[in-house]
């Protein structure tokens, strides 16, 4: 059975339990509930206090704090005592990484605990083990030996759990039967989980995190399944974990956490930038307002019994090759300055191309659009040759690198041979046409608000009736504020690029043109289907975090961001690396105060280097391992 939600059309919550955490109610039918985590020294009371009441005042439904060790734990009871003594009734979670003692002293003084089934009972290694069913067994029994006596003490408090499985801290063991892949974060989460059911403790909240958003969704999907075949229905908790900040981090987010609110998976979220926890619920509440329309709206859509790909596993829908568009090409980007009266060489600069007029030479960006839609203009100057040029049928006059774009009504004008793209859309039954054109690229829209479904339903209509032109999801946006934008094309774009639908998207606002392109270029490159720029894998801070994340990663950031395609991890402490950094290429990492560590991939190879140094040490890291370039100067 394929069937991970719901439904596939429409947008239904998956049907869970309710779990109390203090009188908070998730789960069952009570609203998404918005969360996040302070960034402030556990031991600084007044600190945490005050970070806590800034992040209750701008919305947040439950505050997560870190104990890494059995003092802060206690002191909990102080920071507790503190907001309630201000009016503050908020529920708090302890976040526990290690110290399963730390988890049993906070399971009596907060509403909640959450815990890593990854490191709880077990120490990393990055030792590959061989195991029998027996002797994997008795390691299960060693865990629940373990395990209980937190159970025992979360029963007796009515305190509710977060069982968080994350891709990075997965045990030796996990990785050693499952591998690194989305089972094995399910698996690792659901062996905690029988642990609790057989002891009659139900106060359970799940979660999947991973900062790679197409395996953290394909995690959630799977647990989904795997509740339902075991007959459980716990509330889940989603996030993308070190997604990072500013746009990236939003966009990131709005993928991972959106595609699956889409399909009603989600009872709680929680947004993880790298900036003030405060920031982080705005974001939230766009995502959760979304929700709540997408619930609202109203649309016939007849309903998908079977699903024609593995929404658990990613795999590109099979499209034939034009031009450069399909089969094995990087998803496009279509450009659109089709509003101008006149168009100029200067305006294609807010799309990756500058003109040197010295050298009478293009200079070309890695986010550069591979298409631009002139609409019924026509230019008088040459533009570059990796730079398609898509003008109105009806003004079309041919040329080099010039293609017609057709309205589905005009279809029938379309030569079977001609190179051209058509715009048809999600409800229109234009099949039997597409078949004969053998050279028609499809610019895929919607007559819908939020029109996810609808598109998925096209796609998925092309897989059954074996037609293989390639389309170009275009989408058009009003959008209220640029966080607006970002989050609405986010999940509409890349909600189909994480189960390999779309050969490329053109995104239309009334923003400016340099930032729909940044976003356009930022949803392919958080989906991994197009790489164009540095990645940065960056936690969002906590009382663990042993530097100033921002100010790191900025300055990491300045040094590094034109290394196309490398993936670098920053994380404020050992707990967020080297596990969570996952398939980071290179790892920054706090170790002591004042003192970091340097990873390439999970392997520690430089220890303990003076901060005021250590990014000077990656750099030079980097380019001992042959992964360094030289900036260019435009």
């Amino acid at each position: 059975m394929q069937m991970y939600c719901k439904s596939l059309t429409h947008t239904k919550r998956w049907e869970t339990r309710t779990v109390m955490v203090g009188d908070i109610g998730v789960g069952g039918d009570n609203p998404i509930r918005v969360q996040s985590m302070t960034t402030t020294d556990t031991m600084d009371t007044e600190g945490t206090i005050a970070q806590s009441i800034r992040m209750i005042d701008a919305g947040c439904e439950i505050v997560r704090i870190t104990a890494p060790s059995i003092k802060e734990a206690k002191n909990l009871e102080n920071i507790r005592n503190g907001l309630r003594s201000k009016g503050y009734f908020t529920p708090i979670v302890a976040d526990i990484h290690f110290t399963p003692n730390a988890a049993i002293v906070a399971a009596s003084i907060v509403e909640k605990v959450r815990i890593n089934p990854g490191n709880y009972a077990d120490r990393k290694k990055f030792e590959t083990h061989e195991y029998t069913d027996s002797s994997y067994q008795r390691e299960l029994d060693r865990i629940s030996t373990k395990f209980l006596p937190l159970i025992k003490v979360c029963k007796e408090n009515g305190t509710s759990m977060r069982i968080g499985a994350n891709h990075g801290s997965l045990s030796d063991r996990v990785l050693s039967r499952y591998g690194d892949t989305p089972m094995g974060m399910v698996e690792s989460a659901m062996e905690f989980l029988r642990i609790a059911n057989d002891e009659s403790y139900h106060d359970i909240i799940l979660s999947m995190k991973s900062s790679n958003t197409q395996v953290m969704v394909q995690a959630y999907r799977l647990l989904v399944k795997k509740m339902n075949d075991e007959n459980m229905n716990y509330p889940l908790h989603l996030g993308v974990t070190e997604a990072g900040e500013g746009e990236d981090g939003r966009i990131k987010s709005a993928i991972g956490i959106g595609t699956l609110l889409d399909d009603g998976i989600g009872d709680t979220i929680r947004v993880s930038l790298t900036e003030e926890p405060e920031e982080e619920i705005p974001v939230a509440n766009l995502l959760v307002k979304r929700n709540l329309e997408k619930i609202d709206q109203k649309y016939r859509m007849e309903k998908i019994n079977k699903i024609p790909i593995d929404p658990f596993f990613y795999k590109r829908r099979l499209s034939k090759e034009i031009l450069n568009i399909g089969l094995k090409h990087p998803p496009r980007v279509i450009g659109d300055l089709s509003h101008l009266k006149s168009i100029r060489f200067e305006d294609f600069g807010q799309f990756g191309y500058l003109y040197s007029k010295d050298n009478d030479k293009w200079h070309i960006a890695e986010t550069a659009i591979d298409y631009l839609y002139i609409g019924s203009n026509t230019l008088d100057f040459k533009v570059p040759g990796t730079l398609g040029i898509i003008q109105d049928s009806f003004e079309y006059s041919g040329g080099d690198g010039f293609y017609p774009i057709y309205e589905s009504k005009n279809i029938s004008e379309i030569s079977p041979d001609e190179i051209s793209f058509l715009k048809c859309m999600d409800s229109a039954d234009v099949y039997s046409e597409i078949k004969n054109l053998k050279n028609c690229i499809l610019i895929l829209e919607t007559s819908q608000k939020i029109g996810f479904q609808g598109h998925r339903r096209f796609f998925f209509d092309l897989i059954n009736k074996k037609i293989k032109n390639p389309v170009i999801v275009k989408r058009e946006y009003k959008a209220k504020s640029k966080d607006h934008l970002l989050i609405n094309s986010a999940v509409d774009f890349g909600g189909l690029q994480i189960d390999g639908m779309g050969d490329g998207l053109w995104l239309h606002s009334d923003y400016e043109r340099s930032f729909i392109n940044e976003i356009s270029f930022g949803i392919l490159q958080a989906c991994r289907t197009r790489i164009s720029k540095t990645e940065y894998i960056s936690c969002p801070s906590c009382g663990r975090t042993l530097f100033n994340l921002q100010e790191t990663t900025a300055r990491i950031r300045k040094r590094t961001d034109h290394l196309k395609g490398l993936k670098i991890g920053v994380m404020g402490c050992i707990v967020n690396g080297p596990g969570e950094m996952a398939d980071a290429d290179y790892g920054y990492v706090g170790t002591g105060p004042g003192l970091i560590s340097l990873y390439k991939g999970q392997e520690v190879v430089d220890k303990n280097i003076p901060a005021d140094k250590a990014v000077d040490a990656l750099v030079n890291l980097i380019k001992s391992f042959g992964d360094w370039v030289e900036p260019i100067d435009v």
